[in-house]
This record gives C-alpha cells, sequence and structure tokens, in this order.
C-alpha cells in the first residue's frame, strides 16, 4: 500500500530575544499525537524529512524547528553567513533550549487535548534532558536518540570520528554505516563539523553537563536509544542515564534500545526503517494509551 507523503509546512515564531526562529510542520488532519523533534548539533530539522514522514503514516502529526544558530533559523541570524552557523547569539544555551520549549506551546495551542512527545537527536537530546527537569509535566513521552549522560567521562566532547577515520575520508563517518549520509553531510551547505566548546565557550559549555532532576514534575515514558558504535555516549554512558531517571527521578517507565553496529545518526542509518518501526510501536504503546486515559477521565465536581 502506498505511503501518504505529507506536505511540509514552513512557519516561524519570535523568541524572547527577538530571534525569528524558523519551525516546519507536517499535519495529518486528526492526530493521534504530536511528535516535537529536536536536531543535533551542526545540522537542521529538515534532515528528519524521512522520519517525519514515517511518523506522519503512523497517524502523527510533527513539529520542528531549526535550533538558534542552525539551518533556516541561523541564515536569519547571521545574514546568510554559512560561516557563522552554529553561533547561538544572545542568551545562548539557554535561549536555545526555550525556544524548542516555546514550540511545545505552540503544539498545544494547535492541539489542545492532543498528547505530545519530545523526541531529542544528539544535542537535541542534551537540551531536551535540560528541558524535561523543568517541564516535564507538558509532554506524554520523551525519547532520546544519539544521547549520553551528561557528566564528564561518559559525554565525549573530542574527536567523534576518531575511530571511524579509518573507514572513509569525509570525517562524518561517525554518523552512520551508509557512506551516502557521510558524503550528504559533507556537501550540505547547511551542516558543519561542531566542536561545541569552541562555538558556545566555556561557560555554555558547561551548561551541556547536568543530571536528571529528582523532582520532574511528571512521571512521562522515556525511550533512551543510540547505535552500539556511538560515539558521543556509547551503551554503558546510556544505561547509566537510565538508573538516573530510575533511581534520581522517580520514573516507572525507561526503556533503552541499543542498536547492535549502528553509529550516531540512527534515523539516517542503515537500518532506519527497523529505528522508526520500533520509535513508533512504542509511541503507539505510551501515546495512544494516554489519549484513551484523558478521553475516559470522569470529568470533576
Amino acid at each position: 500500500m502506498p505511503k501518504f507523503i505529507a506536505f511540509r509546512e514552513d512557519k516561524t515564531f519570535v523568541d524572547a530575544f527577538g530571534v525569528t526562529i524558523h519551525y516546519y510542520r507536517w499535519a495529518v488532519p486528526e492526530p493521534v499525537g504530536v511528535v516535537q523533534i529536536a536536531h543535533g548539533l551542526g545540522e537542521y530539522a529538515g534532515r528528519y524529512e524521512n522520519l517525519a514522514q514515517e511518523l506522519v503514516n503512523a497517524g502523527y502529526s510533527v513539529y520542528a524547528d531549526d535550533h538558534r544558530g542552525h539551518g533556516r533559523t541561523g541564515l536569519e541570524q547571521h545574514g546568510g553567513d554559512t560561516t557563522k552557523l552554529g553561533k547561538l547569539g544572545a542568551g545562548g544555551l539557554r535561549a536555545a533550549a526555550a525556544a524548542i520549549h516555546q514550540l511545545t506551546g505552540i503544539i498545544h495551542t494547535d492541539h489542545p487535548g492532543v498528547p505530545v512527545a519530545i523526541l531529542g537527536q544528539s544535542w537535541g537530546s542534551l537540551m531536551v534532558q535540560g528541558i524535561l527537569n523543568k517541564h516535564a509535566g507538558d509532554y506524554q513521552g520523551a525519547v532520546l536518540a544519539g544521547t549520553a549522560r551528561r557528566i564528564p567521562g561518559r559525554m565525549n566532547a573530542g574527536k567523534l570520528n576518531a575511530k571511524h577515520k579509518h573507514l572513509g575520508l569525509t570525517g562524518y563517518e561517525w554518523l552512520s554505516r551508509d557512506p551516502l549520509v557521510a558524503q550528504a553531510f559533507l556537501d550540505d551547505p547547511l551542516t558543519f563539523y561542531a566542536d561545541a566548546l569552541k562555538l558556545f565557550g566555556v561557560v555554555d559549555g558547561l551548561r551541556l553537563f547536568g543530571l536528571p532532576s529528582r523532582s520532574l514534575p511528571s512521571d512521562i515514558p522515556l525511550l533512551i536509544t543510540i547505535g552500539s558504535e556511538d560515539s558521543l555516549g556509547g551503551e554503558r554512558s546510556v544505561r547509566e542515564l537510565a538508573e538516573d531517571y530510575i533511581n534520581r527521578s522517580r520514573l516507572s517507565d525507561v526503556t533503552v534500545t541499543v542498536y547492535d553496529g549502528a553509529r550516531h545518526d540512527l534515523f539516517n542509518e542503515t537500518n532506519h526503517q527497523e529505528v522508526a518501526d520500533d520509535l513508533i510501536a512504542w509511541l503507539n504503546s505510551r501515546l495512544l494509551s494516554a489519549e484513551t486515559s484523558s478521553a475516559t477521565e470522569p470529568d470533576a465536581g
């Protein structure tokens, strides 16, 4: 059966510092849920087109922004100068994370009563960890992909391609086993090698570190998913992160999925269909039950 192709709407909002944030919506008429995607460092929301279409065909509307300093947001911030991509601008990392949460508010306005899950990849997942510490109650599920436990020694701050550099010449072999993905990343004018410390500076660089809160405002289901050959964190790092969410944050539903042989960019890996299918199955099992519970909950009074 042929898949439905959703039209991508390009939209904007203005953040608290006056920066115009570009975001995108792939809509279905009556969504069973909404998935908000937070992309990684050195990339942009458009790289998630295929995943968005998979989610649309499963009944989910999808929202994703180009973060501060990235994609069309970054181009507008820096007057079209691609050499300045990655510079976050006034407010830095905190403002970038706040804009992601601001988009969540737009989603709730657009879809009142519809369950929302947030999916962060790589840098996006690190910001999502911080967002959940304060705003977990705004989501009915969260997915941390290509993520890491945000402490020294459990998050690679060095050369992410070091153990994969013998596999090719692009410098992006760490992303995927598919050589076309690495080549496309190299050739894309909107993607770039991102050294977080150089881009953000010491103060904002240190803000990437942190642990899950001991008092999350909501007990939400959490999926942590990585490839076994991921250079950012690795299996030990994410399993310790899962233990933090169970023991520190007291979450009751934490799942860790590790894909053998896969690298960092799971949604562009050679097994991307398996990853998408597993994601949708997890979303269905959590968000659809949340939607049903909300719909059947008796009125107070």
